[in-house]
């Protein structure tokens, strides 16, 4: 699955042309690396997410193309930031 249809349907970024933007902007890394919007993820890739002043480390868990508002949660992990 495309990385910003992942962002979408898990509800990291709400909207797919934000999360598109994101990317555009290289403000979305995966495994280190900074990725496009193009980028197909898989089970077990952390990615970083920049807001603004703020980072989302998370780590991919399953990756599902259509799930609820309440299974969003479980497409992935938080994980704490590095200090």
């Amino acid at each position: 699955m495309r990385l910003d249809k992942f962002l979408k349907v898990s509800r990291i970024i709400k909207r797919r042309t934000v999360a598109n933007d994101a990317c555009d902007m290289g403000r979305v890394k995966a495994n280190g690396k900074v990725v496009k919007a193009s980028y197909e993820v898989k089970t077990g890739d952390i990615l970083e997410i920049g807001f603004g002043t703020k980072t989302i480390k998370a780590e991919i868990l399953n990756v599902a193309d259509n799930v609820g508002k309440a299974g969003a949660a479980e497409l992935y992990r938080i994980l704490p930031p590095d200090e």
